[in-house]
Protein backbone atom coordinates (compact mmCIF):
# COMPACT_ATOMS: atom_id res chain seq x y z
CA UNK A 1 0.00 0.00 0.00
CA UNK A 2 1.15 3.20 -0.84
CA UNK A 3 2.25 6.21 1.58
CA UNK A 4 0.42 8.46 -0.02
CA UNK A 5 -2.78 8.93 -2.55
CA UNK A 6 -3.41 11.77 -5.02
CA UNK A 7 -7.40 11.64 -5.76
CA UNK A 8 -7.72 13.51 -9.08
CA UNK A 9 -10.43 14.89 -11.35
CA UNK A 10 -13.60 14.75 -8.83
CA UNK A 11 -16.36 17.63 -7.50
CA UNK A 12 -15.03 17.67 -3.75
CA UNK A 13 -18.88 17.35 -2.72
CA UNK A 14 -19.55 18.48 1.11
CA UNK A 15 -23.22 19.20 3.35
CA UNK A 16 -21.82 23.39 2.41
CA UNK A 17 -21.27 23.28 -1.33
CA UNK A 18 -18.72 21.69 -4.15
CA UNK A 19 -15.78 22.50 -5.64
CA UNK A 20 -13.45 21.01 -8.47
CA UNK A 21 -10.26 20.30 -6.64
CA UNK A 22 -8.22 17.42 -5.90
CA UNK A 23 -6.81 15.75 -2.49
CA UNK A 24 -3.76 14.50 -1.24
CA UNK A 25 -4.13 11.64 1.23
CA UNK A 26 -0.83 11.05 3.35
CA UNK A 27 -0.09 9.60 7.02
CA UNK A 28 -4.13 9.10 7.14
CA UNK A 29 -5.09 12.72 6.96
CA UNK A 30 -6.13 15.18 4.00
CA UNK A 31 -2.77 16.38 3.50
CA UNK A 32 -3.09 19.18 0.55
CA UNK A 33 -5.98 20.01 -1.29
CA UNK A 34 -5.08 21.64 -4.85
CA UNK A 35 -6.07 22.96 -8.05
CA UNK A 36 -7.38 19.90 -10.62
CA UNK A 37 -3.66 18.35 -11.68
CA UNK A 38 -1.22 20.32 -9.15
CA UNK A 39 -0.71 17.22 -6.89
CA UNK A 40 0.29 14.97 -9.45
CA UNK A 41 3.44 12.93 -8.87
CA UNK A 42 2.70 12.90 -4.74
CA UNK A 43 1.28 9.33 -4.67
CA UNK A 44 -1.27 7.10 -6.20
CA UNK A 45 -3.12 8.13 -8.61
CA UNK A 46 -6.99 7.51 -7.69
CA UNK A 47 -9.11 8.41 -10.97
CA UNK A 48 -12.51 10.58 -9.74
CA UNK A 49 -13.33 11.95 -12.88
CA UNK A 50 -17.03 12.24 -13.58
CA UNK A 51 -17.34 11.44 -9.97
CA UNK A 52 -17.93 13.18 -6.59
CA UNK A 53 -15.41 12.97 -4.10
CA UNK A 54 -17.38 12.84 -0.14
CA UNK A 55 -16.29 12.71 3.21
CA UNK A 56 -17.41 8.54 3.53
CA UNK A 57 -20.93 7.76 4.51
CA UNK A 58 -21.19 7.12 8.29
CA UNK A 59 -24.35 4.20 9.00
CA UNK A 60 -25.46 4.60 12.65
CA UNK A 61 -27.43 1.47 12.72
CA UNK A 62 -25.80 -1.69 11.99
CA UNK A 63 -26.74 -5.46 13.00
CA UNK A 64 -23.53 -7.13 12.35
CA UNK A 65 -24.44 -10.45 14.22
CA UNK A 66 -21.37 -9.91 16.18
CA UNK A 67 -21.22 -12.12 19.04
CA UNK A 68 -23.42 -14.70 18.50
CA UNK A 69 -25.58 -14.40 15.14
CA UNK A 70 -22.12 -15.14 12.65
CA UNK A 71 -24.02 -17.50 10.40
CA UNK A 72 -26.10 -14.38 9.34
CA UNK A 73 -23.11 -11.92 9.17
CA UNK A 74 -20.34 -10.92 11.32
CA UNK A 75 -18.15 -8.10 11.63
CA UNK A 76 -15.49 -9.05 9.07
CA UNK A 77 -18.54 -9.45 5.89
CA UNK A 78 -20.50 -6.60 7.80
CA UNK A 79 -17.95 -4.04 7.39
CA UNK A 80 -16.69 -5.00 4.08
CA UNK A 81 -20.10 -4.80 2.44
CA UNK A 82 -20.13 -0.94 4.13
CA UNK A 83 -17.24 -0.40 2.67
CA UNK A 84 -18.29 -1.17 -0.98
CA UNK A 85 -21.21 1.05 -0.05
CA UNK A 86 -18.96 3.62 0.93
CA UNK A 87 -19.54 3.70 4.44
CA UNK A 88 -16.25 4.71 7.05
CA UNK A 89 -17.78 4.51 10.29
CA UNK A 90 -20.64 2.64 11.63
CA UNK A 91 -22.32 1.75 15.02
CA UNK A 92 -23.33 -1.92 15.53
CA UNK A 93 -26.82 -2.51 17.51
CA UNK A 94 -26.45 -4.29 20.97
CA UNK A 95 -28.82 -6.98 20.43
CA UNK A 96 -26.49 -10.02 20.23
CA UNK A 97 -25.81 -12.78 22.04
CA UNK A 98 -25.10 -12.11 24.84
CA UNK A 99 -26.05 -8.73 24.73
CA UNK A 100 -23.30 -6.15 24.30
CA UNK A 101 -24.29 -4.56 27.83
CA UNK A 102 -20.50 -4.44 29.50
CA UNK A 103 -16.90 -3.27 28.64
CA UNK A 104 -15.36 -6.45 27.91
CA UNK A 105 -17.37 -7.43 24.97
CA UNK A 106 -17.20 -3.58 24.07
CA UNK A 107 -13.85 -4.26 23.81
CA UNK A 108 -14.17 -7.39 21.76
CA UNK A 109 -16.36 -5.65 19.36
CA UNK A 110 -13.75 -2.54 18.92
CA UNK A 111 -10.36 -5.27 18.76
CA UNK A 112 -12.16 -6.89 15.73
CA UNK A 113 -13.83 -3.63 14.01
CA UNK A 114 -9.69 -2.11 13.88
CA UNK A 115 -9.06 -4.48 11.40
CA UNK A 116 -11.39 -4.41 9.01
CA UNK A 117 -12.20 -1.42 5.72
CA UNK A 118 -14.92 0.46 7.94
CA UNK A 119 -14.60 2.10 11.34
CA UNK A 120 -16.81 -0.19 13.38
CA UNK A 121 -17.84 0.91 16.70
CA UNK A 122 -20.62 -0.19 19.18
CA UNK A 123 -23.97 0.82 21.11
CA UNK A 124 -24.60 -0.55 24.13
CA UNK A 125 -27.81 -1.67 25.93
CA UNK A 126 -29.78 0.47 28.22
CA UNK A 127 -30.61 -2.43 30.14
CA UNK A 128 -28.89 -5.26 31.57
CA UNK A 129 -29.25 -8.06 28.70
CA UNK A 130 -31.71 -6.01 27.63
CA UNK A 131 -34.95 -7.18 29.87
CA UNK A 132 -35.82 -3.51 30.71
CA UNK A 133 -34.97 -4.46 34.61
CA UNK A 134 -32.34 -2.87 35.37
CA UNK A 135 -30.28 -0.21 33.90
CA UNK A 136 -26.78 -0.82 32.62
CA UNK A 137 -23.17 0.68 33.95
CA UNK A 138 -22.89 3.94 31.98
CA UNK A 139 -20.10 5.07 33.07
CA UNK A 140 -17.93 2.32 32.61
CA UNK A 141 -19.60 1.98 29.14
CA UNK A 142 -19.10 5.39 28.24
CA UNK A 143 -15.42 5.44 29.50
CA UNK A 144 -14.91 2.68 27.02
CA UNK A 145 -16.08 4.57 24.04
CA UNK A 146 -19.56 3.70 23.88
CA UNK A 147 -21.32 6.70 23.32
CA UNK A 148 -24.85 5.00 21.78
CA UNK A 149 -26.90 3.21 24.40
CA UNK A 150 -30.17 1.26 22.99
CA UNK A 151 -32.23 -1.22 23.73
CA UNK A 152 -33.04 -1.61 19.69
CA UNK A 153 -35.26 -4.52 18.90
CA UNK A 154 -36.77 -3.87 22.14
CA UNK A 155 -38.34 -1.03 23.53
CA UNK A 156 -37.40 0.50 27.03
CA UNK A 157 -41.63 0.00 28.21
CA UNK A 158 -40.70 1.48 31.95
CA UNK A 159 -40.67 5.14 31.84
CA UNK A 160 -38.99 5.07 34.94
CA UNK A 161 -36.23 3.26 33.39
CA UNK A 162 -35.88 5.15 30.62
CA UNK A 163 -35.83 8.36 32.79
CA UNK A 164 -33.07 7.26 34.68
CA UNK A 165 -31.14 6.97 31.03
CA UNK A 166 -31.62 10.01 29.77
CA UNK A 167 -30.75 11.40 33.63
CA UNK A 168 -27.81 9.03 33.94
CA UNK A 169 -26.11 9.87 30.60
CA UNK A 170 -27.59 14.13 30.10
CA UNK A 171 -24.19 15.62 31.57
CA UNK A 172 -22.15 12.84 29.66
CA UNK A 173 -20.78 14.69 26.37
CA UNK A 174 -21.73 13.13 23.18
CA UNK A 175 -24.12 10.39 24.69
CA UNK A 176 -27.43 9.61 23.12
CA UNK A 177 -30.65 7.50 24.12
CA UNK A 178 -32.02 5.59 21.50
CA UNK A 179 -34.91 4.20 21.42
CA UNK A 180 -37.07 1.38 18.93
CA UNK A 181 -39.91 3.09 19.62
CA UNK A 182 -43.01 0.34 19.84
CA UNK A 183 -44.97 0.10 22.73
CA UNK A 184 -44.66 -3.67 23.57
CA UNK A 185 -48.17 -4.85 24.34
CA UNK A 186 -49.45 -2.73 21.09
CA UNK A 187 -47.12 -4.44 18.88
CA UNK A 188 -47.38 -8.01 20.35
CA UNK A 189 -47.85 -10.45 17.49
CA UNK A 190 -47.74 -8.02 14.94
CA UNK A 191 -46.28 -9.17 11.84
CA UNK A 192 -46.87 -6.51 9.54
CA UNK A 193 -47.85 -2.68 9.30
CA UNK A 194 -51.71 -2.67 10.93
CA UNK A 195 -53.64 -1.71 7.62
CA UNK A 196 -55.58 -2.76 4.48
CA UNK A 197 -52.59 -5.26 3.96
CA UNK A 198 -52.80 -6.99 7.21
CA UNK A 199 -56.20 -7.25 6.76
CA UNK A 200 -56.24 -8.43 3.24
CA UNK A 201 -53.30 -11.37 4.40
CA UNK A 202 -55.40 -11.75 7.70
CA UNK A 203 -52.28 -11.36 9.80
CA UNK A 204 -51.88 -9.34 12.97
CA UNK A 205 -50.75 -5.96 12.54
CA UNK A 206 -48.67 -3.54 14.09
CA UNK A 207 -50.05 0.11 14.56
CA UNK A 208 -48.55 3.30 13.76
CA UNK A 209 -49.65 4.62 16.83
CA UNK A 210 -47.35 2.22 19.06
CA UNK A 211 -44.72 4.57 17.78
CA UNK A 212 -46.35 7.84 18.54
CA UNK A 213 -47.18 6.35 22.12
CA UNK A 214 -43.52 5.91 22.57
CA UNK A 215 -42.27 8.82 20.99
CA UNK A 216 -44.26 11.23 23.00
CA UNK A 217 -43.44 9.58 26.17
CA UNK A 218 -39.52 9.68 25.64
CA UNK A 219 -40.15 13.20 24.06
CA UNK A 220 -41.42 14.26 27.80
CA UNK A 221 -38.69 12.84 29.73
CA UNK A 222 -35.97 14.01 27.30
CA UNK A 223 -37.36 17.48 28.08
CA UNK A 224 -38.04 16.64 31.80
CA UNK A 225 -34.22 15.54 32.44
CA UNK A 226 -32.48 17.63 29.76
CA UNK A 227 -30.93 14.05 28.15
CA UNK A 228 -30.35 13.58 24.51
CA UNK A 229 -32.89 10.99 22.73
CA UNK A 230 -32.92 9.61 19.19
CA UNK A 231 -35.75 7.99 17.50
CA UNK A 232 -34.06 4.95 15.67
CA UNK A 233 -36.11 4.09 12.36
CA UNK A 234 -38.53 6.35 12.48
CA UNK A 235 -41.70 5.13 10.63
CA UNK A 236 -44.53 6.88 10.70
CA UNK A 237 -46.15 10.51 9.72
CA UNK A 238 -47.58 10.83 13.33
CA UNK A 239 -44.29 10.38 15.03
CA UNK A 240 -42.38 12.62 12.57
CA UNK A 241 -44.71 15.43 14.02
CA UNK A 242 -43.86 14.70 17.49
CA UNK A 243 -40.65 15.44 16.88
CA UNK A 244 -40.81 18.39 14.65
CA UNK A 245 -42.73 19.80 17.32
CA UNK A 246 -40.11 19.07 20.13
CA UNK A 247 -37.55 20.23 18.22
CA UNK A 248 -39.17 23.57 17.90
CA UNK A 249 -39.67 23.29 21.79
CA UNK A 250 -35.63 22.88 22.27
CA UNK A 251 -35.92 19.45 23.14
CA UNK A 252 -32.52 17.46 22.42
CA UNK A 253 -34.08 14.95 19.99
CA UNK A 254 -33.24 13.41 16.94
CA UNK A 255 -34.23 10.81 14.59
CA UNK A 256 -33.48 8.99 11.22
CA UNK A 257 -34.80 7.00 9.17
CA UNK A 258 -34.44 4.20 6.74
CA UNK A 259 -34.09 4.12 3.03
CA UNK A 260 -36.97 1.48 3.05
CA UNK A 261 -39.20 3.61 5.34
CA UNK A 262 -38.57 6.29 2.48
CA UNK A 263 -39.27 4.00 -0.80
CA UNK A 264 -41.16 1.35 0.02
CA UNK A 265 -45.21 0.89 1.41
CA UNK A 266 -46.97 -1.91 2.94
CA UNK A 267 -48.00 -2.59 -0.63
CA UNK A 268 -44.54 -4.01 -1.37
CA UNK A 269 -45.10 -7.27 0.90
CA UNK A 270 -46.74 -9.44 -0.59
CA UNK A 271 -44.08 -8.72 -3.62
CA UNK A 272 -41.04 -9.19 -1.18
CA UNK A 273 -42.37 -11.96 0.92
CA UNK A 274 -40.19 -12.71 4.08
CA UNK A 275 -37.44 -10.10 2.93
CA UNK A 276 -40.43 -7.01 2.91
CA UNK A 277 -40.77 -7.77 7.04
CA UNK A 278 -38.34 -5.33 9.22
CA UNK A 279 -39.70 -4.04 12.76
CA UNK A 280 -41.26 -0.73 12.68
CA UNK A 281 -42.82 -2.39 9.42
CA UNK A 282 -42.82 -1.06 6.42
CA UNK A 283 -45.91 1.71 6.46
CA UNK A 284 -48.59 3.79 4.12
CA UNK A 285 -47.78 5.94 1.37
CA UNK A 286 -48.78 8.85 3.82
CA UNK A 287 -46.02 7.89 5.89
CA UNK A 288 -43.65 7.77 3.27
CA UNK A 289 -44.53 11.55 2.46
CA UNK A 290 -44.54 12.58 5.67
CA UNK A 291 -41.12 10.60 6.33
CA UNK A 292 -40.06 12.91 3.34
CA UNK A 293 -40.88 16.16 4.07
CA UNK A 294 -38.99 15.40 7.47
CA UNK A 295 -36.30 15.27 5.67
CA UNK A 296 -36.80 18.34 4.10
CA UNK A 297 -37.15 20.52 7.22
CA UNK A 298 -34.59 18.80 9.27
CA UNK A 299 -37.58 17.01 11.40
CA UNK A 300 -35.32 13.73 10.47
CA UNK A 301 -31.59 14.14 10.89
CA UNK A 302 -29.83 10.89 9.21
CA UNK A 303 -30.90 8.62 7.05
CA UNK A 304 -29.51 4.75 9.09
CA UNK A 305 -29.67 1.22 7.66
CA UNK A 306 -31.53 -1.13 10.29
CA UNK A 307 -28.85 -3.67 8.07
CA UNK A 308 -30.32 -6.46 9.67
CA UNK A 309 -29.25 -9.63 7.90
CA UNK A 310 -31.09 -13.05 8.51
CA UNK A 311 -29.69 -16.26 6.78
CA UNK A 312 -31.53 -17.66 3.42
CA UNK A 313 -32.97 -20.71 6.26
CA UNK A 314 -34.36 -18.51 8.64
CA UNK A 315 -36.63 -16.16 6.22
CA UNK A 316 -37.70 -19.01 4.00
CA UNK A 317 -40.67 -19.99 6.86
CA UNK A 318 -42.94 -17.08 5.82
CA UNK A 319 -43.85 -13.60 7.10
CA UNK A 320 -45.42 -15.04 10.29
CA UNK A 321 -42.24 -16.92 11.61
CA UNK A 322 -39.68 -15.23 9.53
CA UNK A 323 -37.50 -12.87 11.54
CA UNK A 324 -37.64 -9.21 11.07
CA UNK A 325 -34.91 -7.22 9.24
CA UNK A 326 -33.40 -6.02 5.34
CA UNK A 327 -29.57 -5.91 4.21
CA UNK A 328 -28.98 -2.22 3.70
CA UNK A 329 -25.68 -1.40 4.34
CA UNK A 330 -24.08 -2.06 0.86
CA UNK A 331 -26.89 -0.39 -1.18
CA UNK A 332 -27.69 2.72 1.03
CA UNK A 333 -26.32 5.56 -0.58
CA UNK A 334 -27.04 3.90 -4.18
CA UNK A 335 -30.66 3.77 -3.38
CA UNK A 336 -30.97 7.46 -1.70
CA UNK A 337 -29.13 8.95 -5.07
CA UNK A 338 -31.57 6.75 -7.18
CA UNK A 339 -34.73 7.44 -5.17
CA UNK A 340 -34.33 11.10 -4.20
CA UNK A 341 -31.26 13.08 -5.47
CA UNK A 342 -31.53 11.85 -9.20
CA UNK A 343 -35.29 12.93 -9.01
CA UNK A 344 -34.86 15.95 -7.94
CA UNK A 345 -36.25 15.51 -4.16
CA UNK A 346 -32.61 16.47 -2.47
CA UNK A 347 -29.77 17.96 -3.56
CA UNK A 348 -25.95 16.75 -3.26
CA UNK A 349 -25.52 18.82 -0.39
CA UNK A 350 -28.79 17.47 1.48
CA UNK A 351 -27.54 13.74 0.24
CA UNK A 352 -24.14 14.29 2.56
CA UNK A 353 -25.60 16.13 5.73
CA UNK A 354 -27.82 12.83 5.62
CA UNK A 355 -25.99 10.36 5.28
CA UNK A 356 -22.16 11.71 6.18
CA UNK A 357 -22.27 14.62 8.52
CA UNK A 358 -25.65 14.45 10.46
CA UNK A 359 -25.09 10.53 11.57
CA UNK A 360 -21.47 11.27 12.76
CA UNK A 361 -22.53 14.39 14.47
CA UNK A 362 -25.74 12.25 16.66
CA UNK A 363 -22.77 9.13 17.53
CA UNK A 364 -20.34 11.69 18.01
CA UNK A 365 -17.84 10.33 16.11
CA UNK A 366 -15.91 13.45 15.58
CA UNK A 367 -13.28 11.81 12.60
CA UNK A 368 -15.95 11.39 10.11
CA UNK A 369 -17.89 13.35 8.43
CA UNK A 370 -16.41 16.85 8.29
CA UNK A 371 -16.38 19.04 5.68
CA UNK A 372 -12.84 17.68 3.78
CA UNK A 373 -10.45 20.17 5.07
CA UNK A 374 -6.36 19.97 5.03
CA UNK A 375 -5.62 18.11 8.88
CA UNK A 376 -8.98 16.08 8.47
CA UNK A 377 -8.85 12.18 9.04
CA UNK A 378 -9.10 11.06 5.06
CA UNK A 379 -12.28 9.00 5.05
CA UNK A 380 -13.40 9.28 1.54
CA UNK A 381 -15.73 8.09 -0.52
CA UNK A 382 -15.43 8.52 -4.26
CA UNK A 383 -19.43 8.12 -5.84
CA UNK A 384 -20.25 7.88 -9.39
CA UNK A 385 -23.79 9.86 -9.83
CA UNK A 386 -24.42 7.98 -13.34
CA UNK A 387 -22.97 4.64 -13.11
CA UNK A 388 -26.29 2.25 -13.66
CA UNK A 389 -26.55 -0.59 -12.27
CA UNK A 390 -28.89 -3.85 -11.18
CA UNK A 391 -28.82 -5.37 -7.50
CA UNK A 392 -28.22 -8.68 -7.02
CA UNK A 393 -28.73 -10.10 -3.81
CA UNK A 394 -26.60 -13.29 -4.60
CA UNK A 395 -23.42 -10.83 -5.61
CA UNK A 396 -24.03 -8.43 -2.59
CA UNK A 397 -21.20 -9.00 0.12
CA UNK A 398 -23.27 -10.34 2.72
CA UNK A 399 -23.78 -13.53 3.81
CA UNK A 400 -27.71 -13.09 3.83
CA UNK A 401 -29.51 -12.05 1.01
CA UNK A 402 -32.57 -10.48 2.38
CA UNK A 403 -32.37 -7.53 0.43
CA UNK A 404 -35.53 -5.46 -0.44
CA UNK A 405 -34.29 -4.81 -3.62
CA UNK A 406 -33.83 -7.58 -5.50
CA UNK A 407 -33.29 -7.10 -9.36
CA UNK A 408 -33.64 -3.38 -8.93
CA UNK A 409 -31.93 -0.73 -11.32
CA UNK A 410 -29.97 2.42 -9.68
CA UNK A 411 -28.07 5.09 -10.33
CA UNK A 412 -25.29 6.07 -8.77
CA UNK A 413 -22.77 3.91 -7.41
CA UNK A 414 -19.14 4.26 -5.13
CA UNK A 415 -16.02 3.89 -6.99
CA UNK A 416 -13.58 3.68 -4.46
CA UNK A 417 -13.74 4.05 -0.54
CA UNK A 418 -10.56 5.23 1.63
CA UNK A 419 -10.91 4.21 5.35
CA UNK A 420 -8.52 5.84 8.02
CA UNK A 421 -6.38 7.49 4.93
CA UNK A 422 -6.06 3.40 3.18
CA UNK A 423 -7.74 2.61 -0.14
CA UNK A 424 -10.09 -0.12 0.69
CA UNK A 425 -12.16 0.01 -2.15
CA UNK A 426 -11.26 0.57 -5.63
CA UNK A 427 -13.01 0.64 -8.50
CA UNK A 428 -15.77 -1.47 -6.63
CA UNK A 429 -13.83 -4.10 -5.53
CA UNK A 430 -12.73 -4.37 -1.84
CA UNK A 431 -8.44 -3.74 -2.07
Amino acid sequence: MPDSLVIVGGLLQTSSGSRRLDILVKDGLIAEIGESGSLLGRGEVIDASDALVMPGFVDIQVHFRTPGGEESEDIVTGAAGAALGGVTACVMMPNTVPTIDNVELVNDVLRLGARTPCDVRTSAAITVDRLGERLVDFPKLYASGVRVFTDDGTVVDDPVLMEGALQATANMPGAVISQHAEESTMVEGGVINEGAVSQRLGLKGRPSEAEAVIVQRDIALAAKTGGRYHVLHMSTAEATHLVRSAKAAGTRVTSEVTPQHLVLTEEDVERLGSSGKMNPPLRTGDDVAALRAGLLDKTIDAIATDHAPHSAEAKAVGLVDAPPGMLGVETMASVVWSELVVPGFLSAEQFVFLLSHSPARIADIVEHGGELQIGDPAHLTVFDPKDEWIVSASTLQSKSVNTPWPNKQLTGRVRHTICRGALVVQNGVLV
